[in-house]
């Protein structure tokens, strides 16, 4: 191990003239990528469809290709998931990522190629590591481990060739073998299905290791955290890993977890976001002093931003890097070395810079809830409101919902106020049964309420039919496309309207 950091360590720090290559020449590096991606597509079942072999230009490409979303792709890829080959992508497809997303089914299964876990999420990575060095050059990150916590699913096999895994769960199984040397916990414990006994082994097995870095979603890892606390009696991080230094964290927002952190761990360290999903990883903090994080743009993935007015239009209007202005929302339209063509992603994002270019994620194309990583979005509730009121008799008017944030005392959840036009007979029945259908609903939900280990039951408050017109009437916002948002990652509006309902 440590004759081996220090050989990856400069290899990371080798690797900055060409990542500062990309950075410095952002649209030569993403049409030399489009024309890769369309070279390898004419091949498939996909690319003879809409005629990839005739496309000359970019534009052409935009007007012959329609924007897919999952529902469009699902049946290529079902019939991936059987073993058909060359349907999406011109060479096999043997992993695929299961998540919750924005479809209105429980998961979604995105195709992980070779090409898209080495050429993408490993190769973004690396440059990641890079990044980190060229502005921290005296970092010892590598001569400790890295502490990750991945997902809540194992790897299952859905036939002799083809498997299926949380995202952070293929990458660990496909990972180097070098990687494994500078990562703990070991790989069956980083894979277990059962949270509960997950979060001890992981606790056990890494108090008494020279942990440099973490890397996980915020909620579990203060789970974890907490844990390793009460073991080793200590009072803050620092005390079990004097060397820790970084967390890479994304996937939620982690402005309400920060102080949350910086108390558990006791001394100053890097924060740095990341934007990875399963669809690809799309950027990073290249400096921890500025807001936003770098698009990684020569790593398989062919970027167009459609402006925000254009969504819902039948030929809606894409642009590339050199049209994109700061400030923006815009929905982010990827092309990938996965099989994704024209694949609206559900995210919207802002530019913070455009030399290099920079983005923040804003929100989604759709009201959601992922404080916690359980992508809750309207369809999810939507539908679950009416398994509960269907269970026990209710009617429900409307519905606005927002998470309650980790505290001292208590783990996170989602608290609801509910317009109930007929309330039900048993308030906490009524829970129950919209807590069982959102589970039914989204596996990612599901997983994060498992044994309240993340998120405890619902919390929910009955209040008048007539509040949320009362209160959009105060607000002068009554009529015309005003709305009470159903879902939101913040609680200002929820918070507003329980002020609203007291006064009354």
């Amino acid at each position: 191990m440590k004759l081996l950091s220090p050989a990856i360590s400069g290899l990371a720090r080798l690797r900055l003239p060409a990542v500062e290559q990309w950075m410095h020449n952002a649209n030569v590096a993403q049409f030399a990528v489009w024309q890769d991606l369309l070279a390898a597509g004419q091949y498939t079942e996909f690319g003879r469809l809409y005629q990839f072999d005739t496309i000359q230009t970019l534009d052409q490409y935009k007007k012959q290709v329609p924007i897919q979303e999952y529902d469009n792709l699902k049946p290529f890829i079902e019939r991936m998931m059987k073993g058909d080959e060359n349907l999406l992508w011109n060479t096999p497809v043997t992993w695929f990522a299961k998540s919750s997303g924005t479809t209105s089914e429980k998961s979604k299964f995105i195709p992980i190629s070779e090409e898209s876990l080495h050429d993408n999420h490993y190769k973004a990575s690396k440059d990641v590591l890079s990044l980190y060095y060229a502005t921290h050059p005296e970092s010892v990150l590598l001569t400790g481990k890295g502490l990750v916590i991945g997902g809540s699913h194992q790897i299952s096999q859905l036939h002799e060739d083809v498997q299926y895994g949380d995202l952070s769960a293929v990458l660990l199984q496909n990972s180097p073998f070098w990687g494994h040397w500078l990562r703990t916990p070991d790989l069956s414990i980083a894979l277990m299905d059962e949270w509960e006994e997950k979060i001890e082994r992981l606790a056990q097995s890494t108090i008494h290791e020279n942990v440099t870095s973490m890397a996980g979603v915020p909620t579990w890892l203060i789970v974890l955290l907490k844990r390793i606390l009460e073991i080793t009696g200590k009072s803050t991080i620092i005390e079990v890993w004097p060397n820790l230094e970084l967390y890479m964290h994304g996937g939620v927002s982690f402005v309400p977890y920060r102080a949350h952190f910086e108390k558990l761990i006791g001394a100053p360290i890097n924060y740095l976001e990341m934007y990875n999903a399963s669809e690809g990883f799309f950027a990073a903090q290249d400096d921890i002093t500025v807001e936003g994080m770098l698009l990684m743009l020569e790593h398989g993935i062919f970027y167009e931003f459609m402006p925000l007015e254009e969504w819902g239009k039948e030929q809606p209007r894409t642009l590339q890097l050199n049209e994109v202005e700061l400030g923006k929302n815009y929905a982010p339209v990827i092309t990938t070395n996965g099989g994704l063509w024209r694949y609206l992603l559900g995210d919207t994002i802002q530019f913070t810079s455009i030399s290099p270019y920079r983005i923040k994620v804003s929100g989604r194309l759709k009201h959601y809830m992922n404080a916690f990583g359980e992508e809750v979005i309207v369809d999810n509730t939507d539908k679950a409101i009416a398994a509960a009121c269907a269970k026990t008799g209710a009617a429900v008017k409307d519905y606005t919902a927002a998470p309650v944030y980790f505290s001292e005392a208590e783990n996170g959840a989602h608290e609801w106020l509910i317009a109930f036009d007929k309330e039900p007979e048993n308030l906490p029945a009524f829970v129950e049964a919209l807590d069982t259908a959102l589970k039914q609903i989204n596996s990612d939900y599901e997983a994060k309420r498992h044994k309240d280990i993340a998120l405890r039951l619902p919390v929910v408050q009955a209040i008048p039919p007539q509040t949320f017109e009362s209160w959009l009437r105060y607000r002068g916002k009554l009529g015309g496309q005003h709305k009470v948002p159903r879902l939101s990652n913040e609680r200002d509006t929820l918070e507003q309207i329980k002020a609203f309902v007291n006064e009354q």
